[in-house]
């Protein structure tokens, strides 16, 4: 779980400088949502990181917004067939040929795709 407390604490620095980019002159920003995309392969606990988001977003901007989370594909190049294929997670076979001479080319990444502010 150190790992998903050390993303959310980055999740809040970005939000946080986005809504403060975002608010309006007179007053402090709220944050109602967040929507990050994770890729299947991204070694993330999901449920540790919604907790750990919790945690960190309390007392601040983004207390109590809403956390979705939107999961993308894990996807590789099989070297053996020659074409991309999607893949369940790391060290799995190519689900056409079986064989494992796979480049993973998506699914490892995580990014915040939105940020509602009020």
């Amino acid at each position: 779980m150190v790992h998903e407390m050390s993303l959310a604490m980055g999740v809040m620095q970005i939000v946080d400088d986005a809504a403060r980019g975002q608010g309006s002159a007179g007053g402090t920003p709220k944050v109602r949502g967040v929507r990050l995309e994770i890729g299947r392969l991204a070694s993330v606990e999901v449920e540790a990181l919604r907790f750990c988001f919790e945690v960190v977003t309390r007392g601040t901007i983004a207390d109590g917004a809403t956390l979705t989370i939107d999961s993308a594909p894990g996807s590789a190049w099989c070297m053996r067939c020659g074409h991309p294929v999607q893949v369940a997670g790391v060290g799995e076979p190519c689900p056409d040929c079986g064989g494992y001479q796979l480049q993973i080319t998506g699914g490892t990444e995580m990014r915040v795709k939105d940020i509602e502010v009020d």
